[in-house]
C-alpha cells in the first residue's frame, strides 16, 4: 500500500490489526482504490500466509455459475459437469478467500454464503449431502454502501453483520493527493524495470497537475496513465504539456493553460523555420517522429504556412526551407493525416481575406 497520507497510515494500522486474527474483514471503497491490495497485505501478514489466497469477483461470474464455482459441483449436476470439481472455498482450505464486489450477489447466493459463514460447511451443487467443513478466512470487498442496500432490502442484514467484523474503508485518491507523488515514483520504477526502458521523471508542474486531478478511476487510472506515458514518451522529463487530455480535462483551467503553452511552442517552431532558416525536416519532422509533437501540432504549423502562402503546398515547402521536397512534404503530411483538405484551405483563405478587409476599413 503506497502512500504517505494519514489515511494510508490508518489503513496499514487496520491491516496489522486484521492480520493478527481470523476475524472476517469488509473492505469498502470506490473502484480502483486498491481493495485487493489490502486483502493481499492482510493475508501475507497473517498466520495463513503460507496457504492459498483465492480471489474471486462476484460481479464477474454469472449467478448461475457462482454457486458451482464457490462451492464446487458433482459430476452430472448440469450439462457440462463431466467430473466432480472442488469449489474455490475448498481450494482455499487453510488460507484466505477474497470475495470482491460481494454486494452484487443475488439473494439466493447471499443465503448460501451466510449458511457457510455460520458453520463452515459446504455442499457441492448436485450433491445430496454436505461435504467436510473447510477452514477459510473470509475477506469481502465492495464499492457499494452495503448499509444502504440493507435499508433497500437488496442485501441481507444478517450477512452484512457477519461480514462487517473488521471494517477497512479506503478513501478515493482525490481525498489523499499527498499519495500521488510516491505512487508516481513506485509505478515509474516498476514500468522501467518491466519494459527495460529509461525511467522518465516528472517536472514540478506536471506533478502538480497529477495531484490536482480528481482521478475518478483512482489508483488504477493513475497507473494506466503512467504506464502509457512511460512507454510512449521519448523524453526523460515529462512536463504538464505532455500529459494526456484524459488528465487535463479533469482539471479546471489546466487544459487551457496547456493549450496556450503548446501554441507558444508551435509558434517558436514556425519562427525557427521562417525567420531563422531551419528546415521543416529538423524543426518539425524530427520531433514529430520522436513523438515530441502531435498530429494536431503539425497540422497547426502547416495551416499557418498555408495561410501565409495563400494555400499552396509548393509555396509552403519553400517557406519551410525545403523547396525541392514539396512532394515528399505532401506525402508525409498525407501519410500521417496532417494535411489540410482543400475545402478547409479555401475557408481559411477566405477568413484571412475577411480579416484583412475588416482591418483595412477600421472595423
Amino acid at each position: 500500500m503506497i502512500g504517505v497520507s494519514t489515511a494510508v497510515r490508518s489503513i496499514l494500522e487496520d491491516v496489522e490489526c486484521a492480520a493478527g486474527t481470523d476475524a472476517k474483514v469488509l473492505i469498502t471503497g470506490e473502484s480502483g482504490v486498491g481493495k485487493e491490495v489490502v486483502a493481499q497485505l492482510i493475508h501475507q501478514r497473517s498466520r495463513r500466509c503460507n496457504a492459498k489466497l483465492v480471489a474471486i469477483n462476484c460481479a464477474g461470474v454469472p449467478d448461475s455459475l457462482l454457486a458451482s464455482e464457490l462451492f464446487g459441483h458433482m459430476r452430472g449436476s448440469f450439462t457440462d459437469a463431466h467430473r466432480d470439481k472442488q469449489g474455490w472455498l475448498e481450494q482455499a482450505h487453510g488460507g484466505t478467500i477474497f470475495m470482491d464486489e460481494v454486494g452484487e450477489m443475488s439473494h439466493q447466493m447471499q443465503a448460501a454464503l451466510l449458511r457457510f459463514l455460520e458453520n463452515g460447511e459446504i455442499q457441492r451443487v448436485g450433491s445430496e449431502r454436505r461435504a467436510a467443513i473447510v477452514d477459510v478466512r473470509v475477506i469481502a470487498a465492495t464499492n457499494r454502501r452495503l448499509i444502504d442496500r440493507v435499508a433497500a432490502n437488496e442485501f441481507r442484514e444478517d450477512l452484512f453483520y457477519r461480514l462487517n467484523v473488521i471494517h477497512i474503508e479506503i478513501p478515493p485518491l482525490r481525498e489523499r493527493p499527498d499519495d500521488v507523488p510516491p505512487l508516481v515514483e513506485y509505478f515509474l520504477d516498476m514500468f522501467s524495470a518491466t519494459y527495460k526502458i529509461k525511467r522518465p521523471t516528472f517536472s514540478a508542474d506536471a506533478l502538480e497537475q497529477l495531484m490536482a486531478a480528481p482521478w475518478p478511476g483512482n489508483v488504477r487510472q493513475l497507473r494506466n496513465v503512467l504506464e502509457r506515458l512511460a512507454v510512449h514518451s521519448s523524453r526523460t522529463l515529462i512536463t504538464a504539456a505532455d500529459l494526456p487530455r484524459e488528465v487535463l480535462s479533469m482539471i479546471p483551467g489546466a487544459d487551457a493553460a496547456t493549450a496556450a503553452s503548446t501554441a507558444a511552442a508551435n509558434e517558436e517552431l514556425f519562427k525557427r523555420m521562417v525567420q531563422n532558416g531551419e528546415t521543416f525536416w529538423s524543426a518539425v519532422y524530427a520531433p514529430f517522429m520522436s513523438r515530441d509533437l502531435t498530429r494536431d501540432d503539425v497540422r497547426k504549423i502547416v495551416k499557418e504556412g498555408l495561410l501565409r502562402t495563400r494555400g499552396g503546398y509548393k509555396a509552403v515547402a519553400a517557406l519551410f526551407n525545403v523547396p525541392d521536397d514539396h512532394r515528399r512534404l505532401l506525402s508525409f503530411l498525407r501519410k500521417h493525416n496532417c494535411h489540410l483538405p482543400e475545402h478547409d484551405l479555401r475557408h481559411a483563405a477566405a477568413d484571412l481575406d475577411q480579416g484583412r478587409v475588416r482591418r483595412a476599413i477600421g472595423q
